[in-house]
């Protein structure tokens, strides 16, 4: 029982490459997000797979029935838009049942189905209004409402948060993770927001240029990232990166700043190591290194240090008030091995 992108590839009449060769199998009630920059081709995925768009070239199969030409009315499939497409003129009630009501469904089945959807997303005491009289989150709690009251194999949602205000979107996220545990039902989730994608997705696609780079659970992408690409688009702030060579032994970069390395063969590389995970000392070890403190920001509750020695910079998060530490004062920190990450310099591969 699973849904498959098979070499999918997508080009556009102005000859603009949005998904190039596109491999991706998810079993169902996955909670899987697609997440990349603008232009990764996400969103395109998405639509194909929605029957919104046609592929250039490729197979959409489903339980491993193909389903590339099918249109969008054969696929059982909703979809939640970014901008909601409610019908202004339909109350909260007609909106949620209008997909029902196209499916014939008998009167009394459409109440308690509204009704049954309704209570479940908390919006029953809204049924009476209409879109103009609702906010943003109640507003997007409808629209997923809609998507979810005829009961689809399949919900799509392309960027629903995104015009939702910070508080709004952490309610609007908690509600989806509860729902997708409640019903079972598979989501899939475009999002160019790396905490949507790591809070929300059971697995995490990540995109880049039309070409799948990395798929995994959260924390795998987190902690072993496949590439420099995924290494910095996850995650706040984004790893540290430093290019540099190995000589010896040794790792060294510009300006004279030197680590010793373990287990790793010569020549150019990129070392990377996140800023929670970097040690700040008190005093100077044979761990440490020192660096001068050229920024500090206070982030409640955490602190960041933006260091620098010779030519390499880095940002460093420490989860606590550092106090008075002065910019151009000296910080020892240590980076330790477990936690360091080595890519090509010519790919950005991960080297182990």
């Amino acid at each position: 029982m699973s849904i498959a992108f098979n070499q999918i590839s997508k080009v556009f009449a102005d000859g603009t490459v949005a998904l190039d060769r596109l491999d991706l199998e998810f079993d169902r009630g996955e909670f899987i997000v697609l997440l990349g920059p603008s232009g990764s081709g996400k969103t395109t995925a998405c639509r194909i797979l929605a029957g919104l768009e046609q592929a250039t070239s490729g197979v959409i199969s489903i339980d491993g029935r193909d389903v590339t030409r099918l249109p969008p009315r054969e696929r059982n499939m909703s979809m939640v838009f970014q901008n909601y497409a409610l019908y202004g003129h339909k109350t909260v009630f007609d909106n949620i049942a209008y997909p029902l009501r196209v499916r014939k469904i008998g009167r009394n089945s459409i109440g308690t189905k509204v009704h049954e959807v309704a209570r479940l997303l908390q919006i029953e005491s809204y049924l009476d209004r209409r879109p103009s009289q609702l906010s943003g989150g109640q507003a997007q709690r409808v629209a997923v409402a809609r998507a979810l009251v005829w009961n689809p194999d399949i919900c799509l949602m392309d960027e629903p948060l995104s015009n939702l205000d910070a508080l709004l979107r952490l309610q609007t996220r908690t509600e989806l993770k509860r729902l997708h545990s409640d019903l079972g039902h598979t989501f899939l989730f475009v999002t160019h927001d790396q905490e949507e994608a790591m809070t929300l997705g059971t697995k995490i696609a990540v995109l880049n240029e039309g070409q799948l780079v990395q798929f995994d659970i959260p924390r795998r992408i987190y902690h072993e990232p496949s590439s420099r690409f995924v290494a910095e688009f996850i995650g706040r702030p984004a790893m540290n990166i430093i290019d540099g060579e190995i000589n010896n032994g040794m790792f060294q970069a510009a300006g004279g700043f030197q680590i010793d390395v373990e287990n790793q063969p010569d020549g150019p590389v990129a070392m990377g190591i996140r800023p929670e995970q970097i040690l700040v000392s008190g005093t100077q070890t044979k761990q440490t290194i020192e660096f001068e403190l050229d920024v500090i920001e206070l982030v409640e509750p955490d602190t960041l240090l933006f260091v620098k020695k010779g030519g390499v910079n880095m940002v460093v998060r420490v989860m606590r008030d550092m106090g008075q530490i002065e910019r151009g004062a000296t910080v020892h920190l240590a980076l330790p091995h477990a936690h360091r990450h080595f890519f090509e310099l010519a790919d950005g591969r991960r080297r182990w």
